[in-house]
């Protein structure tokens, strides 16, 4: 429209302005270098009380209508002196002769923050409540004063008060590019908010095939490149509670980078498999795969079978723990040059320890990501999303089956069960070799699982040769695989690792095949019925 193009570029000037807002952060001081600039100030329920509070002149949103607030605060902005007064474009002439005959005075700013939907949600409030804080009159007067920003400011963030005024007071208006980057910012609070809800309605009435899909977070950080230097990257938040990076506090160390998030992500879901008041874990994670994974009854001595699994890969990568951290465990965690540091929490003795390395990242969490908590995994592709459910379960929750004539001994199966927790969180295919309670060989993404359990294998050598022990730490282990074995040859390098046990989920056309080698190799097999894949 030739109306709307020509102002593009200009500056307005603020003549009217409507504020309300749930989210009263310096709409104070807002309203008074508004009132101060000439502004007149329109508003409603409480955010009307603060004005008026504050001794500013203000009218009711009432007294602008005509109309009454009811259906307890339902209906109070969506009006025709409202809207008509966003949306009509001030240059045309029967948009002129409307506002003119209808008594619609123009709107010139809209300040407007909408019911907190996902902290209702997040609170475990009752579906009738959440209902209730679903905004429609907000948003309503935040797309209609954003898609007429050729005359029209639309604010839904707090932080941007104080640039509108600045411009107010330096050009006596708010320039169009301003105008335009409010906009934008108003029509990404609005998708959402949007998506807020749909999400919780597909999960509340447990319809996850709803047809319309969308995903949104808030901008926690632009960071100076994503995994390679010429690419982009930002990280948002998407306001789910559980314990996890995006919830961390940071304690110190220089800015997380896209791939510290990527792998420091992948470390604490892996430990937060381990019941802290059980046992003490500890995993070191390198491009988002583990290199050494243990447990123990201690935090230090977890650590320290950890890093025997691959002492060489450990260097430049992330630390997890499911346990406080402690001085001694500090202490020997720095003494590797490391990445990022990841726990509940640490003492303030450990903390000091860990200061000592400046650009060493501490994150404390508060506690462990729920690993039975369900949710949703994105990943991009051409055209498209994939759209599936967080594997959320784990060896504990299989009904194991033996299938060879050999059982496997208790101790075989506490080290089974704790391989298999770690193969889940291994790049397919995955091979784990566990004994005493730690990795000694991980094998990860390789295109064949006998390369995997090669590459475990290998591995093991080389960390028995770093450990001053001779053979490979693999001789004596257990080994658990993510996913079935397709001939035996798979199985039949794992025998001839040392392995003295394995449990994958089965499923093959070649079990018999498979479990027969297992006979014949005198190794006990146990199978769980539940893949893991991770791609």
């Amino acid at each position: 429209m030739t109306g709307e193009t020509h102002l593009m570029g200009k500056t307005v000037k603020v003549g009217r302005a409507l504020l309300s807002v749930f989210d009263k952060s310096g709409m104070a001081d807002f309203a008074k270098g508004l009132s101060a600039a000439g502004v007149e100030l329109v508003s409603t329920g409480g955010t009307h009380k603060l004005i008026s509070d504050a001794s500013l002149p203000v009218r009711e949103i009432a007294d602008l209508t005509g109309f009454p607030e009811m259906m307890d605060g339902r209906v109070k902005t969506l009006h025709p002196k409202v809207h008509g007064g966003l949306l009509a474009v001030r240059d045309k002439a029967d948009h002129a002769a409307s506002m003119e005959e209808h008594e619609i005075g123009a709107i010139d700013l809209v300040a407007v923050n909408l019911y907190p939907f996902e902290k209702t949600v997040a609170s475990g409030a009752s579906y009738d409540d959440i209902i209730e804080n679903i905004d429609i009159g907000g948003p309503a007067m935040v797309r209609s004063a954003a898609k007429n920003h050729a005359y029209v400011t639309v604010v839904v963030d707090p932080a941007d008060y104080p640039a509108i005024l600045a411009a107010i007071s330096e050009t006596g208006g708010v320039p169009f590019e301003l105008r335009q980057k409010l906009a934008a910012k108003a029509y990404a609070r609005t998708a959402a908010y949007d998506s807020a809800i749909s999400t919780w309605f597909a999960k509340a009435i447990d319809y996850p095939e709803i047809p319309y899909r969308s995903f949104a977070g808030t901008l926690r950080e632009v960071m100076r490149y994503g995994e390679n230097p010429h690419q982009w990257a930002g990280f948002y938040a998407n306001g789910d509670d559980r314990r996890g990076v995006a919830t961390a506090t940071q304690v110190q160390g220089k800015t997380l980078s896209y791939n510290n998030i990527n792998d420091t992500d992948a470390a604490f879901e892996l430990v937060s498999e381990f019941d802290a008041n059980e046992v003490a874990a500890v995993a070191i994670i390198k491009h988002a795969n583990p290199c050494g994974v243990a447990v123990a009854g201690d935090l230090l001595t977890a650590y320290q079978n950890a890093l025997r699994t691959d002492p060489v890969s450990a260097f430049g990568g992330i630390v997890a723990t499911n346990r406080e951290i402690d001085a001694a465990t500090a202490t020997e965690i720095v003494k590797v040059f490391t990445e990022v540091i990841v726990a509940p929490s640490a003492t303030q003795e450990a903390q000091d320890i860990i200061a000592a390395k400046k650009n060493l990242r501490l994150l404390l969490t508060g506690g462990l990501a729920d690993a039975k908590a369900d949710g949703l995994v994105v990943k991009s592709v051409a055209g498209g999303l994939l759209v599936q459910s967080r594997d959320n379960r784990n060896v504990d929750d299989c009904e194991l089956k033996v299938v060879t004539k050999r059982q496997p001994t208790d101790a075989e199966m506490a080290d089974l069960r704790l391989a298999a927790k770690v193969a889940k969180h291994v790049k397919s295919n995955a091979i784990v070799y566990v004994k005493d309670g730690a990795t000694a060989g991980i094998g990860a993404g390789q295109m064949s699982r006998v390369d995997s359990a090669l590459t475990g294998h290998r591995k093991s050598v080389d960390a028995a040769k770093a450990a001053g022990i001779e053979g490979a730490l693999s001789q004596g282990s257990v080994v658990a695989s993510d996913a079935f074995f397709p001939f035996a040859d798979g199985l039949e390098a794992l025998v001839a690792a040392g392995a003295t046990a394995v449990i994958q989920p089965g499923g093959s056309m070649r079990d018999d095949e498979v479990i027969a080698a297992a006979d014949a190799a005198g190794i006990a097999m146990v199978m769980t019925g539940m893949r893991h894949f991770r791609h």
